[in-house]
């Protein structure tokens, strides 16, 4: 399990809570109501929320869409280092494809608000945060970036809003997937009335 922090100061509930707001946007899309922020020296300088729908790009979660607003806003020189001065507040634990982008960024620290059981890289199912990515282009002995995180802000509101997006499933999900709440209640009465036929 994440690791998960007994104390955050108000400058967390702060930006977590503007983390919350992209979340929210991301619900009122049909998206995974998943949102984030990056600080770099105080102040958010980018802000992100699950695309993946909208884009039918898999890769396009929120910490994705943040980063690529760092990546235009920054000059090319400045992108290999950028990070090592930035903190991601996201309202979820970030998967593990965003855990290893995070951690080869070098984030300074990542803070998450409810732990993600299917497919967190920060603890709940690979620990990237602690073992890194290791080192890139082969060099397999080369030690991975230990990423500073901490879990557990706002969780409870984390987990009401991805409760309600799931409560009726994702329509915009590839097939197959669960049916929708409506579209199974109304198989199920279909399925009574072909009994009652017979």
């Amino acid at each position: 399990m994440p690791e998960i922090a007994c104390t955050f100061t108000d400058l967390d509930t702060a930006f977590m809570s503007q983390a919350f707001v992209q979340a929210k946007q991301a619900l009122n899309r049909g998206e995974v109501p998943i949102g984030c922020v990056i600080v770099r020296d105080g102040s958010v300088i980018a802000t992100g929320s699950n695309l993946t729908n909208e884009t039918r790009n898999a890769t396009m979660h929120a910490e994705m869409d943040a980063i690529n607003k760092v990546n235009a806003l920054l000059p090319d020189e400045d992108k290999s280092t950028a990070y090592s001065r930035c903190q991601l507040y996201v309202t979820c634990e970030p998967c593990i494809m965003c855990a290893g982008a995070l951690s080869l960024l070098h984030f300074q620290e990542v803070v998450f608000g409810c732990a993600n059981d299917r497919f967190g890289g920060c603890g709940s199912i690979l620990s990237i945060h602690k073992t890194g990515c290791g080192g890139c282009g082969g060099q397999e002995s080369a030690p991975g970036f230990q990423l500073k995180c901490r879990g557990g802000l706002m969780a409870a509101e984390a987990v009401a809003l991805l409760k309600d997006f799931y409560a009726t499933g994702n329509p915009k999900a590839p097939k197959p997937h669960r049916p929708l709440k409506q579209n199974a209640e109304a198989s199920k009465e279909a399925a009574v009335e072909q009994l009652k036929e017979h």
